[in-house]
C-alpha cells in the first residue's frame, strides 16, 4: 500500500519542529510543487471538516501542525507539571537496590554501595519512586519500590524486572559486586 501524497506530506509535517514551505516539501516527496499545493488544501479541509486534535497552519511562510485552539486548556494542564530531571547514577543504583531487595533499609543499601545513601534515597521517596514500608528489627526505615515505579519502567509487577542473571558486568566490576554484597551480607547476619 502506498501512501497518499496528503499523507506523505502529514507525515513530513508531523517529523518536523519548524514550519516547512511547498518548495521543502515538493522536493522532499519527489512531486511538483502545484500538486503539494492541491495535497496541503486536501489537509486543511479534513482537518477541518473532522473532529481532530490538530489543525494544519500556514505560519512563518510555510506550513506546520499544531494542536487545535480548544485543546489548549488540556495542553497547558498537561505541560504545567514540572518536569523531573533524570536519575543521578547514585540514585539509579540506589533505586536498583531497593529494587530487588526490597524491602530494604538504607543502612544496608548504604553497605552495599559502599557510600551513604541518605541523599539517594530521600530523593526517590520525594519524587515517589519508592516509599517506607515499615521498620527493621533495629528501627532503620524500610524501603520498597511504588506503582510510579512500576509505571515509569513499564512493568506490570516487579517480577517482570530483568533477571540479574541478564546482568553481564566487566570482570572487575563483578569483583567489586561480589565483594560489596558479601560484606553486605556478612553485616546483615551479623546485625
Amino acid at each position: 500500500m502506498s501512501l497518499t501524497l496528503a499523507a506523505t506530506l502529514e507525515a513530513l509535517l508531523f517529523l518536523s519542529p519548524e514550519p516547512l514551505d511547498a518548495d521543502a516539501l515538493a522536493a522532499a516527496a519527489e512531486v511538483e510543487i502545484d500538486e503539494v499545493r492541491a495535497a496541503l488544501d486536501t489537509l486543511v479541509t479534513r482537518y477541518e471538516q473532522e473532529d481532530r486534535g490538530l489543525v494544519l497552519r500556514e505560519l512563518a511562510g510555510g506550513w506546520t501542525l499544531s494542536s487545535h485552539p480548544e485543546a489548549e486548556e488540556a495542553a497547558r494542564n498537561l505541560f504545567a507539571r514540572p518536569r523531573t530531571p533524570a536519575l543521578t547514577p547514585a540514585q539509579a543504583e540506589t533505586l536498583a537496590i531497593i529494587a530487588y531487595l526490597q524491602p530494604v533499609s538504607r543502612p544496608e543499601i548504604a553497605r552495599i554501595r559502599g557510600v551513604n545513601a541518605e541523599s539517594a534515597a530521600a530523593t526517590l521517596l520525594e519524587r515517589g519512586l519508592v516509599e517506607e514500608s515499615g521498620r527493621s528489627q533495629f528501627g532503620a526505615v524500610l524501603y520498597r519500590t511504588t506503582d510510579l515505579f512500576l509505571r515509569l519502567f513499564g512493568l506490570r509487577s516487579l517480577e517482570e524486572l530483568p533477571p540479574i542473571s541478564a546482568f553481564d558486568p566487566s570482570p572487575e566490576l563483578e569483583e567489586e559486586l561480589r565483594e560489596r554484597l558479601l560484606r553486605a551480607g556478612e553485616a546483615r547476619v551479623a546485625g
